[in-house]
């Protein structure tokens, strides 16, 4: 590497870091964990959030913790990857590293989030069957669903663990489930919710409305492992066209990788190339929407 580029690099990331250090002295870091501690305690707005709030979010969702605690300074290595391999391998490089750790991290947090998400509703019935035993032993409806709480295991219990939190705040247990509900927008949450707050409001027996809902998610659940089942043919078809492209040019450039290398330094071959990768994404977001649909 070119000294005085790799020097260039070194300076960057030390001025990036000197800022970072900067904000960090500036802003009151015990005020900043008090209001946060505080803030769990409230229940969320139903709005969309904006921004680094809506980072934020999409990170707990998916059990990662809040990445704006040291968002400043994987922005500034972010951007330092960026320039350096603009320098080196030009415009392309620049592009690809632009748009390609935005767009991994995205997947790589619904993926996330889906498979902890589907595991936490698994794991509702059993919450709901230990509050019907904690109800039917003479507890309270709050303390049957807090004890339950206690009793679960991960990661429903990291998770629905905020509705203790926010109990103790002094927030209601029907505002605090809804809360919970809303973070992680599943509708297994909101009906669980919602009992609550119909129970709150007008009362009625508890336990019977809570064995009613461990029935409703359950034929739920096995309803859509039956429509899994049934289309498990369509999504291994938009597997394979997805993937198909992707293993020729990765057989091309094992078997003879200067025919790639030759097209790719020819303007009317780079141009296909271009062509064909962005038809490669779209038939991708395609498939992918038309097997969500199913």
């Amino acid at each position: 590497m070119n000294p005085a580029l790799l020097l260039f690099t070194i300076s960057f990331l030390m001025f990036a870091l000197s800022l970072n250090l900067v904000y960090r002295a500036l802003t009151d870091p015990t005020t900043g964990r008090v209001l946060e501690r505080l803030g769990e305690g409230q229940p969320q707005l139903l709005e969309k959030a904006q921004g680094v709030a809506w980072l934020d979010r999409a990170f707990l969702q998916a059990g990662l913790g809040r990445p704006s605690e040291r968002l400043g300074l994987w922005l500034s290595l972010w951007a330092a990857a960026v320039i350096v391999a603009g320098l080196i391998g030009g415009w392309v490089f620049l592009l690809a590293l632009l748009v390609l750790p935005p767009v991994l991290l995205k997947l790589f947090v619904s993926w996330r989030y889906h498979r902890r998400v589907r595991r936490m509703v698994e794991q509702l019935p059993l919450l709901l069957d230990h509050c019907v035993r904690s109800l039917k032993a003479g507890r309270t409806l709050a303390d049957a669903v807090l004890t339950a709480i206690e009793a679960s295991s991960d990661p429903l219990k990291s998770s629905i663990s905020r509705v203790s939190r926010n109990v103790q705040m002094g927030v209601s247990l029907p505002e605090a489930v809804n809360d919970f509900a809303e973070l992680y927008e599943r509708d297994e949450f909101r009906m669980f919710a919602l009992g609550l707050k119909v129970n709150h409001r007008y009362g009625g027996n508890a336990s019977e409305l809570l064995e009613n809902l461990i029935v409703l998610i359950r034929e739920r659940e096995q309803g859509a492992r039956k429509l899994r089942a049934m289309t498990g043919e369509t999504r291994m078809t938009a597997l394979v066209l997805g993937s198909l492209p992707v293993f020729v040019v990765g057989f091309f450039m094992v078997t003879n990788p200067s025919y790639m290398l030759k097209m790719w330094q020819d303007g009317g071959g780079q141009q296909m190339l271009l062509t064909a990768m962005a038809m490669q994404i779209i038939g991708s977001v395609a498939l992918w929407r038309m097997v969500r649909s199913v």
